[in-house]
């Protein structure tokens, strides 16, 4: 018996969208993505042109030889070897200096050096002079136990701003003893055991190696650093003009309240001049084309907003396109901004070569400025998925992680819930005696390791031979074996869903299936069978009313019973959880494709 079309009361179905604005649709997605390709390309042109090999090979040189050198002078100490304040002179007065003053060649004949300058390595010229700098705490900024105050007189806490020492102290003639407060725009140094201020007790070495020398032989004798002493600085700056780069260079030694050494550095090569090759000027081209294509976007998004206003910022592409547009702003300021400073600060050393030139703050917030259009860029190629979604695998995989992006959030909670219980257990129990988790910080690098099968279990049994070996099986098997799999578990289900519903739509003919299963799945949804393209292309123009008809009529369909011999005549199927249906359908499909294919053989063989 044929069936019969619903009423026009029942379940209006909607037209399909016309194949011809697919088309534009389409042809206005590419026009798109080959603008945004040219933007790419220039950005990359632009962040790459910042880089090259040559920093990591003079960063390597330089850290060989102030952090890894020593010299007979000073009985094998090197920068990493230092452990107390008499290692600190020796390594000052010997490979310090010894890396800073380059005044023989190889064979020891003596170089002539243009206006008493130095070149390390006999490449890189020294800017200006050294500087030392150090920060102290005052004395009395503990509490001393009752029992001990008898034994104990002075007592010096580890180093923070409220307790440091700015009174002048020991010769007290000199700008080294005394507190010089410095105007800087220079981050505070973050060590190791303490956040560090620009300010302290100063002064710089002088050009040439034996003044210097005599220098820090004097400090020394006269005390210059005490028990208060808690950080000292050491910096300077030199640029090679054959690859066109700055290296700056600060090492840091710090005196922890309990006594001992810690040493620390950093090492920046980067380029501030920026023109001069003709490579250079053609990435000065980039630039101009950088900043029109930022104003263009932000034109763009201007008109956007007005047009779409609070649906605008509903969209997360949208709030990609403002990410991006506010960090090229920035980028852009900050480049005019560092042209700007250098060329101050060169004219500065050009004056008086006696100076201390301060490029560590440039050469900081270069290495912001890098790590910021490094984010850029990563961010701009993020957002070529936003032009490739009429691709199928790519809609399969954005279709699936929306899907399932409630199921890992809530299963996330969980997860770091344990994990951070594993984190607070490790630090509470190994915390005193092993690297790895001496602090809560490093307990939650070390945990990932251990999933990732880089741990040195030795350390952990050693510090404690009972819970060391119950923490790390009970941490393996619980979030090893059972949570991560967890994970791929949700993916692997929700990717098997769409896929398959991916599978009926194009049997279908239908395109869209994110939406069309999605709203089935919210709501009761009575289609004829036959009419499913029909019905999903109706989702896809948002009118899911004409889908679902009359309330009366829906409650008298879905009351029916559907029973085998009558559901020809009824022509329809209520369908109240559209994806299990399509699952459904889809294996069904496969089970029937198999037994075609078995009968083929058996017929064949007959």
């Amino acid at each position: 018996m044929a069936t019969s079309p619903l009423p026009s009361s029942g379940v209006a179905l909607v037209k399909r969208r016309p194949s011809y604005s697919k088309e534009l649709e389409m042809k206005s997605t590419l026009r798109e993505l080959l603008v945004y390709i040219v933007f790419l390309a220039d950005l990359c042109i632009l962040s790459f042109g910042m880089v090259s090999t040559d920093m990591y090979y003079l960063n390597r040189v330089m850290a060989h030889l102030f952090l890894e050198t020593s010299s007979s002078e000073a009985d094998g100490v090197t920068f990493r070897s230092i452990s107390s304040i008499a290692d600190f002179w020796k390594f000052a007065e010997g490979p310090l200096l010894d890396g800073l003053y380059w005044d023989k060649w190889y064979n020891n004949v003596t170089l002539t050096m243009q206006k008493n300058s130095s070149h390390i390595y006999y490449e890189n010229l020294l800017l200006g002079v050294a500087q030392v700098r150090q920060l102290k705490v005052r004395n009395g900024t503990c509490s001393i136990y009752p029992y001990f105050q008898t034994l104990l007189k002075d007592c010096y806490r580890e180093y923070r701003y409220r307790a440091e020492d700015r009174s002048a102290f020991g010769l007290k003639n000199g700008s080294e003893w005394k507190y010089l407060s410095v105007s800087s725009l220079s981050p505070w140094y973050w060590g190791y055991v303490g956040l560090y201020s620009n300010g302290g007790f100063i002064f710089t070495l002088p050009k040439s190696k034996r003044d210097s020398m005599e220098k820090l032989v004097f400090l020394r004798q006269n005390s210059w650093l005490t028990r208060g002493t808690r950080v000292v600085f050491i910096d300077f700056s030199m640029y090679n003009a054959n690859v066109n780069l700055f290296c700056i260079i600060r090492l840091v030694v710090e005196f922890p309240a309990t006594g001992g050494a810690l040493t620390s550095s950093q090492i920046y090569s980067v380029k501030l001049l920026r023109y001069v090759t003709y490579y250079d000027y053609f990435l000065a081209s980039c630039e101009v084309t950088f900043c029109l294509f930022v104003i263009a976007f932000i034109i763009h998004e201007v008109i956007k907003i007005a047009k779409l206003k609070r649906d605008y910022f509903r969209s997360a592409w949208n709030w990609l396109n403002i990410l991006l547009v506010v960090i090229s702003i920035i980028a852009i300021a900050f480049n005019i901004y560092r042209t700007v400073e250098v060329s101050l600060l060169m004219e500065e050393l050009l004056s008086n070569s006696s100076v201390y030139p301060d490029f560590y703050f440039l050469a900081s917030w270069q290495v912001h400025y890098n790590n910021m259009i490094a984010v850029n860029v990563f961010f701009a190629w993020i957002k070529i998925f936003k032009y490739l979604s009429f691709n199928k695998t790519m809609t399969q995989l954005s279709s699936t992680l929306s899907r399932c992006a409630k199921d890992i959030i809530g299963f996330a909670i969980m997860f770091f819930i344990i994990f951070f219980a594993y984190a607070q257990l490790g630090y509470l129990v190994f915390g005193s005696q092993v690297d790895e988790f001496s602090t809560f910080q490093n307990c939650i690098f070390t945990q990932f390791r251990i999933v990732l099968g880089d741990f040195n279990f030795a350390t952990v049994e050693e510090a404690n031979s009972i819970l060391g070996p119950i923490y790390f099986i009970t941490f393996v098997f619980s979030v090893f074996f059972v949570l991560l799999n967890m994970f791929l578990a949700i993916i692997n289900d929700t990717y098997s869903e769409v896929k398959a519903d991916f599978a009926i739509v194009e049997k279908e003919g239908g395109t869209g299936i994110g939406g069309y299963s999605h709203s089935c799945r919210t709501s009761p949804c009575p289609c004829p069978l036959e009419n499913l393209p029909a019905c999903e292309g109706a989702v896809q123009e948002q009118t899911l009313g004409s889908c679902h008809g009359s309330h009366e009529q829906t409650a008298r369909l879905t009351n029916r019973r559907l029973h085998p011999l009558n559901a020809p005549s009824q022509g329809f199927i209520a369908v109240f959880l559209c994806p299990r249906l399509f699952r459904y359908t889809a294996e069904l499909e496969k089970e029937l494709d198999g037994i075609n294919k078995k009968l083929h053989k058996i017929m064949k063989k007959k």
